[in-house]
Parts: structure tokens; C-alpha cells; sequence
């Protein structure tokens, strides 16, 4: 950051503190929200969710070559390979907008094209199994099904629209960094050493952060009980293998990237959270901005309720999971089907503290189209969909 914008960020938060109005009821509330909400995300998503993510983007960058993201998501790759790849990847991934956000920093510094890179960053939070079963049960059958197949669909055509907009930058892109790609290929270690060790941090990932089903019996109900233990099992294979499988060299490299990562990610994260949560609050608690303003602007099916819908959504954060109590209390004071699917595309892939993230990776400009892509095609769905299941 320079000079100049240090100053004017200096000037700009000291402005903000001088003419705030502390001693108004609503904007203590909010205050209190802004923190209420950076304390939650802190005790719950940070230490489980952020930090083994954050190891698996500096493994990425360390120790996947990038001959391997070339071939499956380098802009050069099959298309529908790349975009496979990317696609599905959410479907093992039960992250929120802010957890993927290394994931994708990772493999888009590594090499991989524009369009398959945010294909993943958009499948990465909106399409996992268990979030997809759950807005079923609850949500009904119809909005789980709108949901998995939307969610699949707007991977595809959000990265295929981001590569065909940006292809001349991706062009010279690729050329810019075509030298970067010619190396020894020869591998130190066989493949299956890497698999093993990624699928292990995943893994723990994945059942470290595996919510509490609503039902307390069946297979969900059974993984939850035994999380801890098949959390620790994959832990423990992840250590072994990193301590038996990589030198030290290799791993200290590992340890300096994911400390790279966090240094980038986390002041950004905890700012944008601070905003989310004093513009909007937490669920059942008001922010600056009144919740009957929410609700009364989503009900029926027309074009400024899914308009809303999507722009609310995008700029709220989600915690994995939290967005399906929050469509049903809002469904119950009357928000519409066509705004309940719109708000479930676009909220889990993105809030205001992922686009800020987001921004410092790939840009201002690309990051403006990508949420504006998210925001139309989730508002089409929704009226859609609405017009349908209205």
C-alpha cells in the first residue's frame, strides 16, 4: 500500500470515528453487531475452517507442480476438463465464501486460467452435498434440486463468460508467463504421495468443520458422532506423510507460503466481517440497516425482489450451512421462492469480505464483473424458478 493511500485510509477512519453518532440506540446496536459478528467468525470458522485451508494453499503453491494445474485448469487445458475439474470440486468442499478464498488464491497463482479458477471459487461454497440435503429437508425438495443443478450450471458459465471477457488479458498472461512453465517435469516423488497427502488435509477439513445434522439419526447423524475421530485419523495421515514423504527444505517453503496466505487473507477477512456485521447484524439481531427493510423488499416474485435478494445476499456472509435457517425464518415472514433461490446462489458464494479478497487477487475490474455475473444470473434464476414454484 503506498504513501498516499495509507493516509487517506488514516483520514478516512479517523472521519468516520470523529461524525459517528455513538450515543444513537441503532448505531450502538450495530456496533455491537460488527464485533458480536468478528467474535463468532473467530471462535468458529478461523482456527478449523481458515488455518487448515490456508495449509492447503500453501501445499498447492510448494508442492503441486505447475505442469499438473496447467494440464487440468491452465488456460491451455481442455475446456471441458478444466471446467469439470472445477466444477465439482465444491461438491467435496463444505466451505464457506471466505475458507475457499486460499483454495483459489492457490491454484490461480500456481497457473490456472482465469475462467476454470473462478468456476472453482464459485463452486467451492455453493455446491457441497450436505448443504444441498439440508435446504432440501428443510426448504423443501424443490429449492435443494434448483439449488444443485443452479449452483453446477453457474460454475460452468460464470467461469466460461470470466475467460471469454478477459481472453486477451489471459492471452497475455499465459504468454507473459509461458517461460514459467518450462522445467523438468520429472517427479521427486511418486503421484500418489501427493494424493494421499491432500486428500488427508481435505479430508480433515471436511469432518473438522462437519455441522450438526437436524435429524439425530441415520449416516449424517453417525459421521457427526464420529467426527472427531476420522478428523484426527486424517491429521494424523497428514503428518506422517509430511514429515516422512517432503525434506525440510520443502517443508519450511510450505510453512512460509501458508504464512503468506494468512498475512494476505485475515486483515481483510476481519475488516469485511467487522462491515457485514455492522451494515447488516447477525441473524435475529438488527444492523444499521432495519431487517423489515429485508423483508418487506423480498416477497412476491418480481424483478427488484430477486435483484435484491441476489445484491443482499452477495454482500451478507454465510457461514457454511447458516444460509438454510435464515432462508426459513425469512421464507416465514414472507419472502418468496423465486428471492429464496436467488439469495441461496449468490449468498454462500460470496459476501462483502470474500470481494475484498477476491479484488487484491485478481483485480478491481474482474472482480466487479465476476459478483456482477453471480448477481444477474442468480436474479434470472430466481424469477424463474418463482414463476415456476410461485
Amino acid at each position: 500500500m503506498s504513501e498516499r493511500r495509507k493516509f487517506l485510509l488514516i483520514v478516512g477512519v479517523f472521519l468516520i470515528a470523529y461524525f459517528l453518532p455513538a450515543s444513537d440506540p441503532r448505531v450502538k446496536g450495530a456496533l455491537v453487531e460488527s464485533f458480536a459478528m468478528l467474535h463468532e467468525y473467530a471462535r468458529e470458522h478461523v482456527l478449523l475452517c481458515l488455518v487448515p485451508a490456508f495449509f492447503i494453499a500453501g501445499g498447492i503453491s510448494v508442492f503441486i507442480s505447475q505442469d499438473s494445474v496447467m494440464k487440468y485448469l491452465g488456460p491451455l487445458a481442455k475446456k471441458w476438463m478444466s471446467y469439470s475439474v472445477a466444477s465439482v470440486s465444491g461438491s467435496v468442499l463444505a466451505v464457506c465464501s471466505c475458507t475457499v478464498l486460499p483454495l483459489f488464491s492457490g491454484i490461480y497463482m500456481r497457473g490456472a486460467g482465469l475462467g476454470p479458477a473462478t468456476a472453482f471459487l464459485y463452486s467451492g461454497p455453493a455446491i457441497n452435498v450436505l448443504a444441498i440435503i439440508i435446504t432440501a429437508r428443510v426448504l423443501g425438495p424443490e429449492l435443494g434440486i434448483a439449488r444443485a443443478v443452479g449452483a453446477v450450471v453457474f460454475s460452468i458459465i460464470i467461469g466460461l463468460l470470466m475467460h471469454l471477457i478477459f481472453r486477451k488479458e489471459e492471452r497475455m498472461r499465459t504468454e507473459k508467463d509461458a517461460g514459467m512453465f518450462e522445467r523438468d517435469v520429472e517427479q521427486r516423488r511418486p503421484i500418489w504421495k501427493d494424493i494421499v497427502f491432500f486428500a488427508s488435509m481435505v479430508g480433515f477439513l471436511v469432518f473438522a468443520n462437519w455441522a450438526r445434522p437436524i435429524e439425530t439419526t441415520g449416516i449424517w447423524a453417525a459421521i457427526f458422532a464420529a467426527k472427531w475421530v476420522i478428523a484426527g485419523i486424517f491429521l494424523a495421515v497428514t503428518l506422517v506423510s509430511a514429515f516422512r514423504w517432503y525434506d525440510g527444505e520443502e517443508l519450511k517453503e510450505w510453512y512460509s507460503s501458508t504464512w503468506d496466505f494468512a498475512l494476505k487473507i485475515l486483515p481483510l477477512l476481519f475488516g469485511g466481517v467487522l462491515a457485514a456485521g455492522f451494515l447488516l447484524g447477525r441473524p435475529g439481531n438488527e444492523g444499521i440497516i432495519p431487517s423489515q427493510w429485508v423483508n418487506s423488499l423480498v416477497g412476491g416474485n418480481s424483478l427488484g425482489a430477486n435483484l435484491f435478494a441476489s445484491v443482499a445476499g452477495a454482500f451478507m456472509y454465510f457461514a457454511t450451512l447458516t444460509e438454510v435457517p435464515i432462508l426459513q425464518g425469512l421464507i416465514g415472514a414472507g419472502m418468496g421462492n423465486g428471492p429464496a433461490l436467488a439469495l441461496l446462489l449468490a449468498g454462500p458464494a460470496l459476501s462483502l469480505p470474500s470481494m475484498l479478497v477476491i479484488r487484491s487477487v485478481i483485480g478491481t475490474k474482474k472482480t466487479i464483473v465476476y459478483i456482477t455475473l453471480v448477481v444477474i444470473m442468480a436474479t434470472i434464476s430466481g424469477m424463474i424458478f418463482g414463476s415456476v414454484w410461485g
